[in-house]
C-alpha cells in the first residue's frame, strides 16, 4: 500500500508533461527517465511501431547505449519487443535470455539484462508501439509493477496517437511532415487549399504562429500590453483595498511582482528576435512557465501556475484589441478552422474564397454543419486531435467524404485529391442537364424527391421545378442565430416564406428540435447525456408556451396556401402525440376566434426513437403519415453518438440491424396505409437511397446538394432491381459486407461514379 501513492502520482505527473510537452520527443526522454525511477530499474525504453516500414524503432531509452535510438528496430514478432508487439499482450520475464525469442543487439549493450517486463501501447485497436523496462538482476517484476506499465501504456495511448498524426514525434520513415487528423464528417466534398486558424480571443492555446514583419513594433506593443495589466491590477487592487483582507490583497502585489519581473519580459522579448509575433511568443512563453510550475513538488508554487495563466491572458487579450482575429483578406481556397466556428466567422470569408470548414467542436447536426451542407462547403467536425496554434498557413487537403484533413501533404496525395475534385466537378456538370428530368426508374416508378431546409439560402429558385416538395423544414434554424426566443409575428413571416416559395408543394415543418447538440444561446440546456436527454418535443411539451406560439404562427402561415404539414421529432410515447395535438386544436380554435380561417393540416411523427418502431398502429391512428430520421434512428439503434470520434467509426446507416428496422418499417406503413419518408443521410446517398426505394419508402428527402447524384440513380436502375438488390443486401451479416455489397452492384450497374469516394 505504501507504494501506491508514489505511483499514482508519478503516473499524475509523466501524463501531465507529455500532454504539455509542444516537443514529445523531449517529452519522451522525461517519461523514460521517470518510469525507470519510479520503477526503481535499469533501464526503460520506449519502441515506435512505424506501419511505412512496419518495423519497431527504438525512439527513447534510459540505460541503453543513446547511439541505438533510431538505428535498432525489429519486425513484429522479432525478438521479445516484437512478441510483446505481436501478441498485443504484456511479457514479464525473470530470466530473459532463456526465451526461444531473445534476440541480442550489439548496439543497445541489453546483454547485461536479465529481466524484462514489456506492455504494448494501443490506440483505438492500432499498435503504436511497446514499452519496455529491464533489470541486469534476475527480477520478477510484480503485479504492482506490471499494472503500472500497463496503465501507463494505456494514458499514452492516445497523446501517441495524436503525435505521430501531428508530426510531433520523428518518425524514421517520414521526412516531409504531412499529418493526418481524423473527426466528423460534417458536409460531403473535397478541397485544397490554404488553413486559416480563427482564435478566439485571449485564449493561449489557441494562438496561431506568425513571423513577424516588424521586431521592434512586436516588442513595443508587448511592453505597452505588460504596461496596461499593470495598471489594471493596480486599480483593481486600490478599489478593492477597504473591502478585502490583507492577504488577499497581497495576491496583487504577486501579480505586480510578477508582471515586473524583466525574466518574464525578457524570455518573451527573446521568442519575438527568434522569429515569433507577440501572441505566439507570449502564449509559449506562458505555457513553458505553466507546465513548470504545475510540475514542481512545492505546493505554493504549483498554485502559482493558475496566476501567471491568468495573467498571460490578460497580456494576451490587450494584444488581440490590435490584431485582429482574422484576416484582412483570404487566401483563394481558404480552409477555415478553429476551436469552434460560429455562423459569424463563417460570414467574414467571402463565399467564392471559401472553400472548406474544420471545426474542434461542433458535430453534423450542429448549425454550422446544416449551413456547410446547404452551401456545399465541404466539412470536418469534433476533430479533437487537432493542434491549432501549428496550423495556420499550413497547405491543406479537406476530405468531407471520410472526415480527414490532411496538413502539409505529399505532391502525391495532392494530385490525387486534384484528379478527386476534377472528377466531382465534371460529374456535377454531366449531371446538371438531368435535374429537371422527373425523378422515376426506367421501369416507370415515380420516386418522389423533398429537399431539406431551415436556412434562407435553401430556398433557392430552381429547387422549386426540381423536388417535390420540403421534406423537413427545421424551424430551430431561425431560433438558433437569434439572441431571444423569435416572437409569433417574425416566426409567420419566416414560415410564409418557406410556405410561399414552395407552393403548391407540401412543406413539412419540424416543431422545434433543440437539446442534443443544438443548443439555443439564449436557453442552454446542460447534461449529462444530452442525447438521451431533454431534447425534441420533450422540451417543448415541457414549455407549452414556446410550443403554442410556433404552432400558431405555422398556421396563421399556412393561410391561403394549404401546403403545410407538421412534424413532431424525438416521439418515444404515444401520449405525446396525443398532447401535442390537443395543443394545435387549441392553436385552431384560438385563431378562429381571433378571425382567422386555418385548416388542420396534416400531421406526423418522426421515426427516430427504437422505441416507435413498436408503437407504428396506435400512432398510425393518430397522425397522418411517418418520417424516418435515419442519422438517429441509426445511432439509437446501434448506441453510437456519431459526433463522438472515439466511436464514429462504429456509427453505419448500412448496420444490418438499420437496414431491418427500415425495411420492416415501410412494411408495416404500407400495410397501416401511412406515406412514410426517409429525411437523413442515408436517403441522400445514391446507394441508400435505391435500396429506401426497393424497400418501399414513398418519397425521400436530403440536403440540396446531394439530389443530382440520387436523381441519377434512379433514373438509371429499375424498381425491380432495386426490391432484388435489398433481398440481396438483407442476406448479410455485417457492415462491411453490406458496403462491399453495394459498391459492386454500383459497379455492376455502372453506378459507381455516382457514389462518395470511401476507403
Amino acid at each position: 500500500m505504501e507504494r501506491k501513492t508514489p505511483m499514482l502520482e508519478v503516473l499524475r505527473r509523466v501524463i501531465q508533461e507529455v500532454n504539455g510537452a509542444r516537443n514529445l520527443d523531449a517529452a519522451l526522454a522525461t517519461m523514460v527517465r521517470r518510469i525507470r525511477k519510479a520503477m526503481r530499474t535499469d533501464v526503460c525504453s520506449f519502441y515506435l511501431y512505424d506501419a511505412d516500414i512496419d518495423e519497431l524503432v527504438l525512439m527513447e531509452t534510459i540505460g541503453l547505449h543513446s547511439q541505438a535510438v533510431g538505428r535498432v528496430s525489429l519486425r513484429v514478432g522479432e525478438g521479445l519487443v516484437g512478441l510483446v508487439a505481436e501478441r498485443e499482450e504484456p511479457l514479464n520475464l525473470e530470466d530473459a535470455t532463456a526465451h526461444p525469442k531473445f534476440r541480442y543487439f550489439a548496439a543497445t549493450g541489453e546483454e547485461r539484462y536479465s529481466s524484462f517486463l514489456g506492455v504494448p501501447i494501443i490506440h483505438q485497436r492500432r499498435m503504436l508501439g511497446v514499452l519496455v523496462v529491464q533489470q541486469s538482476d534476475k527480477r520478477r517484476y510484480d503485479e504492482e509493477d506490471e499494472a503500472f506499465l500497463v496503465t501507463m501504456g494505456a494514458q499514452l495511448a492516445g497523446v501517441l496517437a495524436h503525435a505521430v498524426a501531428t508530426g510531433s514525434l520523428n518518425r524514421p520513415s517520414l521526412s516531409g511532415g504531412q499529418a493526418v487528423f481524423t473527426g466528423v464528417a460534417g458536409s460531403p466534398g473535397m478541397a485544397i487549399g490554404e488553413a486559416v486558424v480563427i482564435a478566439p480571443p485571449a485564449d493561449l492555446d489557441s494562438v496561431p504562429d506568425l513571423i513577424p514583419t516588424d521586431v521592434d513594433y512586436e516588442t513595443a506593443r508587448l511592453k505597452e500590453a505588460i504596461q496596461r495589466v499593470r495598471e489594471e491590477i493596480r486599480s483593481a487592487g486600490e478599489r478593492l483595498a477597504n473591502r478585502i483582507s490583507a492577504q488577499e490583497l497581497a495576491l496583487f502585489e504577486v501579480y505586480q511582482q510578477m508582471l515586473g519581473e524583466a525574466a518574464l519580459s525578457q524570455e518573451v522579448e527573446k521568442r519575438i528576435r527568434e522569429g515569433q509575433w507577440a501572441p505566439g511568443a507570449l502564449a509559449d512563453v506562458v505555457r513553458r512557465h505553466v507546465q513548470y510550475l504545475e510540475r514542481v513538488d512545492d505546493d505554493y508554487l504549483r498554485e502559482r501556475a493558475a496566476d501567471v495563466r491568468d495573467l498571460g491572458r490578460r497580456v494576451l487579450a490587450h494584444l488581440q484589441e490590435e490584431s485582429p482575429q482574422t484576416p484582412e483578406t483570404f487566401p483563394e481556397s481558404t480552409i477555415l478552422v478553429g476551436d469552434e466556428i460560429s455562423i459569424a466567422m463563417l460570414g467574414e470569408v467571402p463565399r467564392e474564397r471559401l472553400a472548406g470548414l474544420v471545426s474542434v467542436r461542433g458535430s453534423s447536426t450542429s448549425h454550422v454543419a446544416i449551413l456547410a451542407r446547404a452551401m456545399g462547403i465541404p466539412t470536418v467536425l469534433g476533430m479533437v486531435d487537432l493542434p491549432l496554434p501549428r496550423l495556420s498557413g499550413a497547405p491543406v487537403v479537406l476530405d468531407g467524404h471520410r472526415g480527414r484533413l490532411f496538413v502539409r501533404p505529399s505532391e502525391e496525395l495532392q494530385n490525387h485529391y486534384a484528379s478527386l475534385i476534377a472528377e466531382e466537378q465534371a460529374l456535377t456538370e454531366v449531371l446538371e442537364h438531368e435535374q429537371d428530368l422527373p425523378s422515376e426508374t426506367p421501369d416507370g416508378h415515380a420516386m418522389p424527391l423533398m429537399v431539406n431546409t431551415g436556412l434562407a439560402i435553401d430556398a433557392v429558385a430552381s429547387l422549386k421545378k426540381r423536388v417535390s416538395g420540403v421534406g423537413l423544414y427545421r424551424t430551430e434554424v431561425p431560433f438558433m442565430i437569434t439572441e431571444r426566443f423569435p416572437g409569433e409575428q417574425e416566426q409567420t413571416r419566416l414560415y410564409r416564406d418557406q410556405l410561399e416559395s414552395f407552393a403548391p408543394l407540401p412543406v413539412v415543418m419540424r416543431t422545434l428540435d433543440i437539446g442534443g447538440d443544438k443548443d439555443l444561446p439564449y436557453f442552454p440546456i446542460e447534461e449529462a447525456n444530452p442525447f438521451l436527454g431533454w431534447r425534441g418535443i420533450r422540451v417543448t411539451l415541457d414549455h407549452p408556451e414556446v410550443l403554442m406560439v410556433q404552432l400558431r404562427a405555422m398556421l396563421r402561415a399556412s393561410q391561403g396556401l394549404e401546403n403545410l404539414h407538421i412534424l413532431l421529432p424525438m416521439v418515444t410515447n404515444v401520449d405525446e402525440v396525443d398532447d401535442a395535438l390537443r395543443m394545435l386544436d387549441r392553436a385552431i380554435r384560438e385563431l378562429g376566434e381571433e378571425g382567422a380561417d386555418v385548416q388542420r393540416p396534416k400531421v406526423g411523427v418522426m421515426i427516430e426513437v427504437p422505441a416507435t418502431l413498436y408503437q407504428l398502429d396506435a400512432l398510425a391512428e393518430r397522425t397522418d403519415f411517418f418520417s424516418v430520421g435515419s442519422n438517429d434512428l441509426t445511432q439509437y439503434l446501434l448506441a453510437v453518438d456519431r459526433n463522438n470520434p472515439r466511436v464514429a467509426g462504429l456509427y453505419d446507416a448500412c448496420h444490418p440491424a438499420v437496414l431491418s428496422a427500415l425495411s420492416r418499417l415501410a412494411r408495416d406503413a404500407r400495410r397501416l396505409g401511412k406515406p412514410s419518408s426517409v429525411c437523413g443521410e442515408l436517403a441522400g446517398d445514391p446507394a441508400g437511397a435505391l435500396l429506401l426505394m426497393g424497400m418501399g419508402f414513398d418519397a425521400l428527402s436530403m440536403n440540396a446538394p446531394s439530389l443530382p447524384r440520387v436523381r441519377a440513380a434512379i433514373r438509371r436502375v429499375p424498381l425491380d432491381a432495386a426490391k432484388r438488390l435489398v433481398d440481396e443486401t438483407l442476406s448479410l451479416n455485417t457492415p462491411k459486407a453490406v458496403r462491399s455489397h453495394l459498391i459492386d452492384w454500383a459497379e455492376e450497374w455502372q453506378l459507381a461514379h455516382l457514389l462518395p469516394p470511401r476507403d
